[in-house]
């Protein structure tokens, strides 16, 4: 939802409030953990090393903590809320005067050993429907953080945005993964 101007902290928590009363807008919960995406979606898949595999427990505890969001300029809100299974978080990303809030809920964790992420779906109020995935990943020859995503324009501005409004989703995308590596590997941070 895009509004002209900022909301106050009030506002962001009546916004949260609601959201959390929500349920996905979208049937395909889960689905960024499968092999095959649902279709009738756009679908991406972003996949970068991001350092060596020494690197791996800083990238996890950075994502655990939203720097991959935190470092492209989409805030989370609360501020400092951890990533948790079936937490309702508000991303915020401000445009000049103008601020977008996008309601999500982490609808999925992996924590294992070599292994952690999450998937962010989308709830009612926010611009897209679908699901997000953000996983770093240790192997033998590195660190490599990967972001699934499957989505579709909700809000009619989306709609309308058309060609434009995918460059920005992809540029967002990029950020993403260039400030987790930058933030686990600084050598690392290269534009991809």
């Amino acid at each position: 939802m895009l509004v002209l101007r900022r909301r106050s902290p009030v506002e962001l928590d009546t916004l949260l409030g609601l959201a959390i009363r929500e349920g996905p807008s979208y049937p395909e919960v889960g689905s960024t953990g499968s092999a095959v995406l649902p279709p009738g979606y756009r679908h991406d898949r972003r996949h970068r090393r991001i350092g060596d595999s020494q690197v791996f427990d800083r990238a996890a505890t950075a994502l655990r903590h939203w720097a991959a969001h935190e470092g492209a300029s989409v805030h989370i809100f609360p501020h400092g809320h951890p990533v948790s299974l079936g937490a309702t978080i508000l991303a915020v990303i401000s445009l000049g005067p103008a601020q977008m809030v996008a309601p999500c809920r982490i609808v999925r964790v992996i924590d294992e050993f070599d292994r952690f992420g999450f998937a962010c779906g989308t709830l009612p109020g926010h611009p897209e429907r679908g699901e997000e995935a953000f996983v770093v990943e240790r192997r033998t020859d590195g660190t490599f953080f990967s972001i699934t995503a499957f989505s579709r324009p909700a809000d009619p501005l989306a709609r309308l945005a058309g060609p434009i409004g995918r460059a920005i989703q992809l540029a967002i995308t990029r950020r993403f993964v260039n400030a987790l590596a930058r933030t686990v590997s600084p050598a690392c941070s290269g534009e991809s």
